[in-house]
């Protein structure tokens, strides 16, 4: 895809979505400065953004695991699409240009010193700036990020495909990694239909092999078949869960569950689905008091040698594996767009349940 041709024609103020009222569904779209980027930074002139529950949760003040309330005039967002409009000093000799496709991810700058960043792990960076919390996001026309954190986006994938990759695809990567999840392995989804779910799916069915199970509201079982579920269990219909699990399995239960919806009960169930030595991956974040595993019992986890592991977002080189799959068709985004002022309307369709897949924000 080709920048837009007025790409280094900087305005000096420019559109953005801000949290208005943190605590409260309120977002005020308005004009804001357009910055300056500083030593190895860039200015990205932003296209699309997809829309992410952790966005929610975080103009909610829903995470208490979260230091600090999200400040007023926040600039949320963190699966940014676009192009480079500007280079910061110190980077003439640069691999990024101005010009090229990247994208900002929900870690939008990492310390490369820690220990999760020296063992590979940096989106987990104790020192690392969240994209959407206290520093501006990309539900904006224009954002700085470091010109070596930011994502290649590969050639003939269309950016709004492209951004809910840089989260939600790159999230369920890494915890089906986590998983050790391979061919002809049983994989449940929980949340199958669901913004991450559909890309879980989608990458452990096509590009793993994998045999799925996906759980979710019957109203998402299309969605969740066309992206690899070969079978589908609507929670809400079916009275022991478990139970079914197990049937599908031939009785012995499945080798990884990934809870992607942030519910309590989901987490509360997941572990009663596994075999001996399955693992269950904790990605989801539920919202207002923490909450134990309700069927975490340690007999549970000594007889049957099960695993819970936890799993926040992938690192740059995942991100860039992730786009991959993508580029040659293996994980496909089913999405939506709107407009950037419709964002409170899609914040409200996502705590109703009424999304299915993802939506993508046009920055225009």
């Amino acid at each position: 895809m080709s920048p837009p041709a007025d790409l280094t024609n900087i305005p000096k103020k420019h559109k953005a979505a801000i949290y208005d009222k943190p605590g409260t569904l309120s977002i005020k779209v308005t004009e804001i400065d357009t910055p300056e980027p500083a030593q190895g930074e860039v200015l990205v002139r932003l296209t699309h953004s997809g829309v992410c529950h952790s966005d929610y949760g975080v103009m909610m003040n829903a995470w208490p695991a979260l230091p600090a309330p999200t400040p007023e005039g926040q600039v949320g967002g963190h699966e940014g699409v676009g192009y480079v409009a500007k280079l910061g000093p110190g980077l003439d000799n640069s691999p990024v240009k101005v010009g090229d496709r990247v994208g900002i991810k929900w870690m939008s700058a990492v310390c490369n010193a820690c220990i999760p960043c020296l063992s590979g792990r940096d989106a987990s960076c104790t020192a690392g700036k969240i994209s959407g919390y206290f520093t501006p996001g990309t539900f904006q026309q224009y954002a700085i990020a470091p010109a070596s954190y930011v994502t290649p986006i590969p050639e003939g994938l269309d950016s709004a495909s492209a951004a809910p990759q840089l989260c939600a695809g790159l999230t369920v990567y890494a915890a089906l990694q986590k998983a050790d999840v391979s061919a002809g392995q049983f994989v449940v989804i929980m949340g199958a239909g669901g913004g991450l779910g559909h890309l879980a799916c989608s990458l452990a069915a096509n590009g793993l092999g994998a045999r799925v199970i996906g759980i979710d509201h019957g109203s998402k079982k299309d969605v969740a078949n066309a992206n690899g579920v070969e079978f589908f269990i609507d929670f809400t219909q079916t009275k022991d869960v478990a139970a079914k699990v197990m049937e599908i399995t031939g009785g012995l239960g499945a080798h990884a569950v990934l809870v992607l919806t942030a519910s309590n009960a989901a987490y509360g169930q997941s572990l009663t689905f596994l075999r001996f030595g399955g693992t269950a991956v904790c990605v989801g974040v539920p919202e207002g008091e923490m909450v134990p595993v309700a069927s975490a019992a340690p007999p549970l986890f000594i007889f049957k040698e099960l695993r819970l592991v936890g799993s926040a977002v992938g690192g740059r080189l995942q991100a860039i594996e992730t786009l991959d799959f993508a580029a040659r068709g293996v994980i496909k985004t089913h999405y939506k767009t709107a407009k950037l002022e419709d964002l409170a309307q899609v914040f409200q369709d996502m705590e109703d349940g009424k999304i299915q897949g993802r939506v993508v924000l046009e920055m225009h």
